[in-house]
């Protein structure tokens, strides 16, 4: 019998724990996309509103801190004295890393009243892009290129420049708001003489109070993924942590309980060296990396299981009951957590060590006593969390 407040008045034998290959209950993959109880961050500027309308159409809550701001250097006198440089040069080679950045340029030089100059200058050199989108704003622009990094990374193209052969060569980078300088020194190595121009910068934000609300968030598990879409982003997100002391708190966070989305591998560079395995697209592109957050949030973090008052369902911090009309609630942190451990148990006992011991923000007796007792208050059935006397906590299957 169980007691109004869950508790297992008798020690009838628990059901057995389930093995690793024991399934989720989650929907098969023609069904709709829904993000409906997901927290999502989103740490872009360039592009942020389409993610965060991509994420909140389909019910995400998303909360947006730009880590870095694209400066567009339109009017900057050294972008224009770069350019005149340039096109007095005569590159033998061009080098296009973003799209974002050939257009801008081109933009820049149009405003300069360069554009006659510049586009000749272009059309006489060989052009190599990193990546397919660089290659379109290339080709937009009426030229085209003689190679593409399929990899999109800049030491790929650099390393086709050097297989061509660059001593005795002059080369232009369009950089990709910083200077790259181990590359240049590659080329230059290599007996070229390389030239660049920065169309766009990077900056930060003027306060910081934005992305370290973001970070706070991550840091208490407020939030179930992150989204990133350039590697200088992710490098200032990290720093931002470590300078106010909080970065072995966000790196715990992001490789245990909070998922990290990167637009490409490129983007994801600093994640890996930071510890955290990112989800990566197959094709690096905006649209892909939505779809994969939506597949992987439904996969992976959306938990199905059969209780005694019908199938619960947790998909971020929302939890329901499909028998229970119109009854779905908010959980915070803790709860949650703690919920879930029970949930992948599928009605075996836990026990308060073995709880106490993955619960990594829950660190005495009388806290996971706490924990449970507010689950119990926040559930529409609070009886689905049972104590097992002398033995620990399970889920009424």
């Amino acid at each position: 019998m169980t007691s109004e407040t869950g508790t297992t008045t008798d020690l009838q034998p628990a059901p057995a724990a389930p093995s690793a290959a024991s399934p989720l209950l989650v929907p098969g993959p023609g069904l709709p996309q829904t993000l409906d109880g997901f927290r999502i961050g989103v740490t872009s500027d360039r592009r942020s509103e389409d993610l965060i309308s991509a994420f909140e159409r389909r019910g995400a809550e998303v909360l947006h801190a730009p880590a870095l701001r694209i400066a567009p250097l339109t009017e900057s006198l050294t972008l224009q004295e770069d350019t005149q440089r340039a096109i007095a040069a005569q590159p033998d080679f061009v080098v296009i890393t973003t799209a974002y950045g050939m257009r801008r340029w081109a933009e820049a030089a149009q405003a300069y009243g360069m554009d006659a100059a510049f586009y000749e200058t272009l059309e006489r050199a060989s052009i190599l892009v990193r990546g397919p989108k660089a290659r379109g704003a290339v080709r937009a622009q009426g030229l085209d290129d003689d190679g593409v990094a399929e990899d999109e990374r800049t030491n790929t193209v650099v390393q086709m420049l050097l297989e061509r052969g660059v001593a005795g060569k002059t080369v232009l980078i369009q950089l990709h708001g910083a200077s790259d300088d181990s590359q240049i020194r590659r080329l230059e190595a290599a007996g070229a003489t390389v030239l660049t121009v920065l169309p766009y910068a990077w900056s930060k934000p003027e306060k910081d109070s934005e992305l370290l609300r973001l970070i706070d968030s991550v840091i208490e598990r407020q939030l179930d993924l992150v989204t990133f879409t350039a590697a200088p982003a992710v490098e200032a997100f990290l720093s931002v942590a470590r300078q106010y002391g909080r970065g072995t708190e966000l790196v715990d966070a992001l490789r245990t309980d909070v998922v990290t989305a990167a637009v490409g591998g490129v983007t994801a560079a600093p994640l890996y060296d930071a510890g955290v395995e990112p989800i990566i697209p197959s094709r690096w592109r905006l649209g892909a990396m939505i779809k994969l957050v939506c597949d992987h949030l439904e996969t992976h973090h959306t938990l199905r299981r059969k209780t005694r008052h019908g199938v619960m369902e947790i998909r971020g911090r929302q939890v329901r009951f499909c028998d229970v009309k119109d009854q779905h609630v908010q959980l915070p942190p803790g709860p949650l957590s703690l919920l879930r451990e029970l949930a992948d148990a599928d009605g075996a006992v836990l026990s308060r060590e073995h709880l106490l011991s993955v619960l990594g923000q829950c660190d005495s007796e009388h806290a996971l006593e706490m924990w449970v007792s507010r689950l119990r208050k926040s559930l529409p059935v609070g009886d689905v969390v049972q104590t097992v006397v002398k033995r620990g906590y399970r889920l009424a299957v």
